[in-house]
């Protein structure tokens, strides 16, 4: 299927992928903008401009702007991460013109109105609660916390009730013009229409926007010390989560250690974690390793809960496991299934053309390119035992590794 790329005078990108067999068109506005680009006393203002995207712009009040795709069957959505805002939509072909014209107008025209701000901090409020009470969920951000101590990266992106508390009309509208540039917006679409008929929807109001380039520069991140920290909650079990930084989006490295994370405690029942922990010995229901890269460095990290009479035996194992990566090559055999389960993955994943759209989005911003699917996976078939165990003694170097554990009260 062909890609089709083009650049306005603004910057701005438009990406395109025609899909004959479906009826519905994904696409959406993918904007290098996140919570690690907040200053410190505007901490969560990223994610509650998602928020309030829909709740006005010039023409639209929320109901107009709610109910405008979801009358016709569509959806609309959004979500912030730590170097991302995304405003997305999924719609019958016949009605992407309708979807195109009101992601331009919750994007670039919201208004944030006062009224409306008050209303959605409380439920922002209530966001934050809700996550406070699922200690799954607490036990990511704390640890991101812990790693990314005295940097944006370990700020939550739901901020904090004082931040949230603050914010005014004003703050939102400094945030954006201090923040966004032109050449870091890109509007994806994939499905059933033209790469015209793409251009036809959108084109005309994008170019309606002046450019604009701001000074802002990320701040990076360098400065790690590993911790380790142990909290009483209000827990049945005890929860462990273990991390550390890793390797950057434009690290080399980086398809070798998600490669090796997959092996390690990837998705799937047959990872070396979860046939250890709960295969095996039946200490968790369930075990995952996760490798998320960011601009200037990465994050992985392990999650488990288990009995308080077992943490010790299922920290032991999951060293255990790491030790035996970080030791002994992985046979030819056992490389070669690694691979292939890895590219099935992903092959699987293309078929999801609603993630496939922002995966689009995001690699035009992040690499100012989008690779073939199949050189990805060329460049995990050349992966060798012995780059993977390099890899392995790198990021699972114990003494790199922080560790935070809930225990019940």
């Amino acid at each position: 299927m062909q890609l089709n790329i083009k650049e306005l005078s603004n910057g701005i990108r438009i990406v395109h992928q025609q899909v004959t067999h479906t009826r519905v068109v994904h696409c959406g506005f993918i904007l290098n903008i996140g919570s690690r680009d907040e200053d410190k006393e505007l901490e969560g203002l990223a994610h509650f401009w998602e928020h309030m995207a829909f709740k006005g712009t010039h023409k639209r009040k929320t109901f107009h702007i709610i109910n405008r795709l979801e009358s016709l069957g569509g959806e609309l959505n959004a979500y912030t991460t730590k170097e991302k805002v995304c405003f997305y939509a999924s719609i019958l072909k016949e009605h992407y013109n309708k979807a195109a014209e009101l992601l331009f107008d919750i994007t670039f025209n919201s208004t944030f109105p006062a009224k409306q701000i008050e209303k959605e901090r409380q439920v922002i409020l209530e966001e934050m609660a809700m996550y406070r009470d699922s200690p799954d969920d607490s036990i990511q951000d704390e640890l991101d916390e812990l790693v990314f101590e005295n940097h944006a990266l370990g700020r939550n992106i739901l901020g904090t009730e004082d931040t949230v508390s603050r914010f005014s009309q004003q703050d939102f509208f400094e945030f954006i013009s201090s923040r966004l540039d032109t050449s870091e917006i890109v509007f994806s679409v994939v499905g059933n229409i033209t790469f015209e008929k793409a251009l036809k929807g959108i084109e005309g109001a994008l170019n309606e926007i002046k450019p604009k380039h701001t000074l802002y520069v990320r701040s990076g991140f360098h400065d790690y010390h590993p911790k380790r920290k142990t909290v009483k909650r209000d827990v049945t079990q005890s929860l462990c989560a273990i991390g550390r930084p890793a390797y950057s989006l434009h690290d080399p490295n980086r398809f070798k250690l998600y490669l090796l994370n997959n092996i390690l405690g990837g998705p799937t029942m047959n990872s070396r974690l979860n046939l250890s922990l709960r295969e095996n010995h039946g200490y968790v229901y369930s075990i995952e390793s996760s490798y998320q890269a960011f601009s200037d460095t990465g994050f992985f990290g392990i999650f488990f809960g288990t009995e308080e009479k077992t943490l010790k035996k299922s920290l032991t194992i999951v060293h255990r496991e790491m030790e035996k990566l970080r030791n002994k090559k992985l046979g030819y055999i056992q490389l070669h299934m690694a691979k292939e389960q890895a590219i099935g993955q992903m092959a699987m994943a293309e078929e999801n053309y609603a993630a496939l759209m922002l995966v689009y989005g995001k690699s035009l911003i992040d690499h100012g390119k989008i690779d073939p699917l199949d050189l990805i996976f060329e460049k995990i078939r050349s992966t060798t035992a012995e780059e993977i165990q390099e890899i392995a003694q790198d990021i699972f170097s114990p003494e790199q590794l922080s560790y935070l554990i809930y225990t019940p009260n």
